[in-house]
């Protein structure tokens, strides 16, 4: 699963509708450039990828009263909402995704429902434990790593990734059933989205021919 799918969705989603340099200038405000590979590049070809797909809407746009190219806004549709959902789902429930995966999902957690964020997390932490038991029963011999050489040391990596992995989850669950944030149905969310013409601290600064479309 990638990561781009999921954030571009999800931050056209939290606009209504956005151009391509609108989803890009909110991707980098969250640092997304720097731990996922939403770059500008991959930004504006799944936003075409996925109009093509119906997930979602293209819509041209006159040129802005100070000149320059049409651009176009992109607004999401029922199927690319399901489609959405389907991989926020995925990407908190599955041990096995990379880091760039989880941190767009947690991004996003507060687009469920409190319940299901906590159902959801559960089943991450059921199948750390469960790939974890896995790990130490058919692949650590029983007089323990070391009898590898620096071989074990790579069984060791694994066993800490998914303790510290379950760790954190359980922490993460613990601090939602406790009341911390705004999930859905529950009142106005925190959405971490520039306004037009909010400057962007964390902007790269680095022109795209994306940007002018």
């Amino acid at each position: 699963m990638s990561a781009i799918r999921l954030l571009v969705l999800g931050a056209v989603r939290q606009h209504g509708r956005a151009h391509g340099y609108q989803v890009r200038n909110d991707l980098e405000y969250w640092g997304a450039h720097e731990w996922s590979n939403a770059k500008p590049g991959s930004i504006y070809h799944a936003l075409k990828q996925m109009a093509k797909q119906d997930l979602l809407i293209a819509h041209e746009v006159a040129p802005s009263t100070a000149g320059g190219p049409p651009r176009t806004e992109y607004e999401i549709t029922a199927e690319g909402t399901r489609e959405f959902r389907d991989l926020l789902r995925e990407a908190i429930t599955s041990y096995d995704q990379k880091m760039d995966v989880l941190s767009a999902a947690i991004g996003f957690i507060v687009d469920l429902e409190r319940s299901e964020a906590v159902a959801l997390l559960r089943q991450r932490v059921a199948a750390i434990e469960a790939w974890r038991t896995a790990v130490t029963e058919h692949y650590v011999p029983e007089d323990g790593p070391e009898v590898l050489g620096h071989i074990g040391e790579i069984m060791r990596l694994w066993v800490h990734s998914a303790d510290s992995g379950a760790e954190w989850t359980r922490g993460l669950i613990d601090r939602i059933e406790g009341g911390a944030y705004t999930f859905a149905g529950e009142g106005e969310p925190f959405v971490g989205v520039l306004g037009e013409g909010d400057e962007n601290p964390y902007a790269t600064g680095l022109p795209d021919p994306g940007d002018d479309h």
